[in-house]
């Protein structure tokens, strides 16, 4: 009998390989958690590992194939790389489980006449040496050539490697704690925290699962990566007393949260083009608090007058790889100009929106420039009447605020913020803040 936690994840990873969904939305489904504890926790690192170390798996595979560079049925793609996973990155699993089962997942499979094959290359993978992974050119390897070449020219060769290292570690889990009573609830239900890397209402979990605890259903914490609390952050100091308040692409909410935690006296306006995800967020907020529009942002025509604008734009992600590990083979350099165009777009149309005197916080969870500082620019050269209002001011009101615990000089390059995953303890952020000087 086939263990449950292998079917899952082969599962998972056909659905990653075959349509657009993310992984850490399908580790979160009814398939999942109906697991035991033990079981989800060995999902979690079979799917995770097997596509952060996708490309290097799929280099010890290919030579081993009847006909080197042959193309694979998705089903048996992803049942080799799980076995190859298992066999190369994790001491803990016997090969004769991780070889069988694989192979017995092709035989319930339609390509089961593939099964011989597949047990022949994970035998003769088995004896290969284990690769060291804690190399900077191993982490290298398990991305697109083209991706870490585009990372060294802006980034410089220590930081791209310190994103590549960090994009193949699990993903660190942040918190916000909404309610006084949060942590010490937290602490009594055995989890284990940390203090945040920037915020004072931030933790890190070093052990234990957040969703499973009363804290977390009571509406007493929220996960959320602390750079995405941070640009919230950000965006609810730039305009002190702010009345109306506008978020054009919402969901899932947590930044919209943070804004009615900051400025209780708003009035709040959610857009998001997904009534599915719209209407998920709802949950996050007391009926009536916010009021949530399905609108498209690139083409909205509101009313103009919000002292405060969010546009936390869609992006390729690429910030976020190491929680999100398909990323990698998904995004292309076109990828990048098709986002450009749509987030230029979205900034143009909300511009428009904002009262004079107030502030637009433009975000991205992108590293790439195409996104960020090239949106940035285009948008400042057709706009007469904005400027750019440097984030270190609003940094230091934050701080003396006690808002932000410690911010490091490395988040700000510019007047905008942006994180890096491997230089700061989170996902990679990018933040501007326009001011309607007009």
């Amino acid at each position: 009998m086939l263990a449950p936690a292998r079917v899952v994840s082969h599962h998972i990873l056909l659905q990653v390989a075959t349509t657009d969904a993310h992984s850490d939305e399908l580790l979160r489904s009814r398939e999942v958690d109906r697991l035991s504890p033990q079981d989800r926790n060995l999902v979690t690192t079979l799917v995770l590992g097997t596509l952060r170390w996708q490309l290097a798996l799929d280099a010890r595979i290919q030579p081993l194939l009847a006909r080197p560079g042959m193309k694979l049925s998705p089903p048996v793609a992803a049942a080799l790389r799980l076995g190859a996973f298992q066999l190369l990155y994790l001491d803990r699993i016997p090969p004769h489980a991780a070889i069988g089962e694989s192979v017995e997942l092709v035989k319930q499979s339609q390509d089961r006449h593939a099964s011989g094959m597949v047990n022949a290359v994970l035998r003769r993978i088995a004896t290969q040496p284990r690769p060291d992974s804690s190399q900077s050119t191993a982490a290298a390897d398990a991305h697109p050539a083209w991706m870490v070449e585009r990372w060294h020219r802006f980034y410089g060769a220590s930081q791209t490697s310190a994103i590549c290292r960090a994009n193949q570690e699990p993903a660190s889990v942040s918190v916000r704690l909404v309610d006084e009573q949060a942590e010490a609830s937290l602490l009594d239900e055995g989890i284990g925290l940390a203090p945040g890397e920037f915020l004072s209402h931030a933790r890190r979990v070093l052990r234990g699962d957040i969703a499973r605890t009363k804290a977390f259903r009571n509406g007493l914490v929220r996960v959320q990566d602390e750079a995405s609390q941070l640009v919230a952050e950000i965006a609810a100091a730039a305009v002190p007393g702010a009345q109306r308040i506008l978020d054009t692409c919402a969901a899932p909410g947590g930044k919209t949260a943070i804004l009615a935690e900051r400025h209780p006296q708003a009035e709040i306006t959610a857009y998001d083009i997904s009534a599915k995800r719209l209407q998920a967020m709802r949950r996050l907020f007391v009926p009536g608090r916010v009021h949530f529009e399905v609108a498209d942002a690139s083409a909205m025509k509101l009313p103009s007058g919000y002292d405060l604008i969010l546009c936390d734009v869609p992006c390729s992600g690429t910030g976020t790889i190491g929680r999100n590990p398909e990323i990698r083979f998904r995004v292309s350099v076109e990828e990048y100009a098709r986002q450009r165009e749509r987030q230029v777009a979205i900034l143009m149309s909300s511009l428009a929106d904002l009262a004079p005197g107030g502030c637009l916080v433009y975000s991205t969870c992108s590293l790439e420039p195409e996104e960020n500082e090239a949106v940035v620019e285009a948008c400042l050269a057709k706009n007469a009447g904005f400027e750019l209002l440097p984030v270190e001011s609003l940094m230091d009101q934050l701080s003396k605020q006690g808002v932000l615990i410690d911010w490091l000089a490395s988040t700000v390059s510019g007047g905008v913020l942006r994180t890096i995953p491997g230089v700061h303890a989170c996902d990679g952020f990018f933040a501007a803040v326009f001011i309607r000087t007009q």
